[in-house]
């Protein structure tokens, strides 16, 4: 099976002449190579593992001819798995792009573990392997704080925990959700997160629930390419449930959801709030105000419209030019790289501010 993406991805070091000189990555996934949570578990969950293993919600899936989602180049000569070689990870792409800086966002399924004592120990495991195996290791890569956020106070206690240690950048949930991030059960998660100034990055994938309002799709392509309809959720419910009144500091980063359909939805929530804004009398603001403000978005998947000037109109209409951050998606089959992401015709200010400036900033890198 030919894979578009995959040829996207093959571009060696002669075409690092034409990216940037500074790349900041947003969007890196490490995976655990077997054993290797057992040195940062307790033996008592050690055991709970070997015994009972995980207890997730089924969902979501990958095709089998991408296994682990991954590029087919990206599977290391060591024999593990695509993400959890960091040799080969630098070589593959931090060397070959230049990369700056990495955000590490590991998609392991703590948040979603239903024992969430277990829950709350895996996390704490993962996010020490992270700093231990990774960022100590490797200065270029920083990395995120994983939660068993279905549960207030224990994914509080972990910010809480790893929030003082510059390792970490963020704190990562994923998209799909048992309820809706702007409800007041993962405040809590918020309050600490605005303690140690870390945003929050919501990542593509999770397995709470349908991505759809009409239950399951059928197929990959579907689930693939509906993911966004869960990103729409989650703007509009922190939007409209006073998050950003209660916790005004606090940054949201939109993380592999696409950010074409940002617009329309923006005009929909502030034209419905002009309606019906007797609901939510305590909102100070228009939607679109605290979206604008609040929001920041990776470009993997990068919108690709037809013609040039769907483009242009685009980022026009976003008026977000400050908020959209470079991200590779590596080790994953549609992953982009630096020189062919992004549309040639941009400025090079604004090309500049996409692939670092405004992950410098976000993300204070200069401080570090």
């Amino acid at each position: 099976m030919e894979n578009t993406t995959t040829k996207r991805s093959n571009v060696g070091r002669s075409s690092q002449a034409h990216i940037a000189k500074s790349i900041i990555d947003c969007d890196i996934h490490n995976s655990v190579p077997p054993g290797g949570l057992s040195p940062y578990l307790s033996e008592r969950w050690q055991e709970h593992y070997k015994t009972f293993g995980l207890r997730g919600r089924i969902g979501g899936y990958y095709p089998r001819a991408l296994l682990n989602a991954a590029r087919r180049d990206a599977w290391p000569p060591s024999g593990l798995s695509p993400g959890a070689d960091l040799s080969f990870m630098q070589e593959q792409l931090l060397d070959t792009w230049n990369i700056e800086y990495g955000v590490l966002n590991p998609l392991i399924p703590v948040g979603e573990e239903l024992n969430v004592e277990f829950g709350a120990a895996l996390a704490r495991a993962v996010n020490d392997w992270q700093v231990a195996d990774w960022v100590e290791p490797e200065p270029r890569l920083r990395a995120s704080i994983v939660l068993p956020y279905e549960d207030g106070d224990l994914a509080a206690e972990e910010i809480h925990r790893c929030g003082p240690n510059p390792a970490f950048v963020q704190i990562l949930l994923l998209a799909r959700t048992r309820d809706p991030l702007g409800n007041r059960k993962y405040w809590k998660i918020y309050e600490a997160a605005a303690a140690y100034d870390l945003p929050i990055g919501i990542h593509f994938g999770g397995n709470q629930g349908p991505i759809t309002g009409a239950g399951w799709p059928s197929y990959y392509i579907e689930d693939h390419g509906g993911m966004p309809q869960a990103f729409h959720t989650q703007v509009i419910s922190y939007a409209m449930q006073g998050v950003f009144d209660r916790f005004p500091t606090l940054k949201i980063i939109l993380i592999e959801g696409g950010f074409a359909w940002l617009p329309p939805l923006i005009w929909r929530l502030d034209a419905t709030w002009e309606k019906l804004r007797a609901e939510v009398p305590d909102l100070k603001r228009k939607p679109s105000e605290y979206i604008r403000d609040h929001f920041w978005f990776s470009t993997q998947p990068m919108e690709e419209p037809p013609k040039r000037e769907y483009f242009e109109q685009l980022l026009e209409q976003m008026d977000m030019d400050d908020k959209l951050m470079f991200a590779t998606d590596y080790p994953h089959w549609d992953f982009d790289s630096p020189d062919r992401a992004l549309p040639s015709f941009l400025k090079p200010e604004l090309r500049r501010k996409i692939l670092a400036e405004n992950a410098r900033e976000l993300y204070a890198f200069d401080k570090l």
